[in-house]
């Protein structure tokens, strides 16, 4: 091992002694950015910077694990990415159908925030396939958001429930009466589940694009410039470290 090496070694078992002291998030999101670029600045074809980027999804979520976070939300697809060219979605359908598998592979519960009805349907029979086989119950627990949008969600879950209220006989002042913070918060992607505590977003971007619109309202940020293939566990070491030091006031 080389100094660089050495020093790497030593910092990130430093972060990991000071974060013992701390209660870390108990539900991590995480926007995936800079794929593209990482692979333009390395003078790959865009595929294999998605491809990398999934690699690392897979490589977070084993850092995830070991540190004993129950909960991450990746953000993989976006509505907004169906836009993009469709040589390029044909092959990040495949990679993310791939990653899904992976992630089931490891023994992690999958759970799917978004809508997967823009896809094609193989990638849609084949992502529900693999979330059958899944593991229902582990350690940690992971949202695959794909097809995601922070708007879309919130009018989904109006959606439902006004339908849930209209099913069960009710008037329209009686629906507008029932809908609620609460009654909203149980019909969304993420129901059951707390707030995500702590959001990271790589590739110097710092803005959540609509990420967990409505859950994030309470949520810690942290932006980094690192493009998300090149994201390094003693990065997501740092973010941690930075979210302790931080005092949570729910706007008190």
């Amino acid at each position: 091992m080389d100094d660089d090496g050495l020093l790497y070694r030593v910092y990130e078992r430093r972060l990991t002694r000071e974060l013992e002291a701390f209660s870390l998030p108990q539900h991590l999101g995480v926007i995936v950015d800079g794929n593209r670029r990482w692979a333009k600045e390395a003078g790959e074809t865009t595929e294999h910077g998605h491809r990398a980027g999934a690699a690392k999804i897979v490589e977070f979520l084993s850092w995830c694990e070991d540190l004993k976070i129950p909960l991450v939300t990746v953000w993989m697809l976006s509505t907004d990415n169906f836009s993009r060219p469709p040589e390029e979605l044909v092959a990040l359908y495949e990679i993310i159908a791939s990653t899904v598998g992976q992630i089931a592979e490891a023994g992690y519960c999958v759970r799917l925030t978004g809508t997967t009805d823009a896809l094609p349907e193989s990638v849609r029979e084949d992502i529900a396939r693999i979330k059958e086989q899944a593991a229902p119950e582990s350690e940690l627990t992971v949202n695959v958001a794909i097809g995601y949008g922070g708007r879309e969600e919130i009018v989904d879950a109006v959606q439902e429930l006004v339908r849930d209220l209209g099913s069960q006989g009710r008037t329209p002042e009686e629906i507008a009466d029932a809908i609620s913070i609460d009654s909203i918060a149980e019909h969304l992607y993420t129901r059951g589940q707390p707030d995500p505590d702590l959001i990271i977003r790589t590739s110097g971007e710092q803005r959540l694009s609509g990420f967990l619109l409505w859950q994030s309202v309470h949520s810690e940020y942290w932006f980094c410039e690192t493009f998300w293939p090149g994201f390094r566990r003693i990065d997501l070491l740092r973010a941690l470290r930075e979210f302790c030091r931080r005092e949570r006031r729910y706007g008190a």
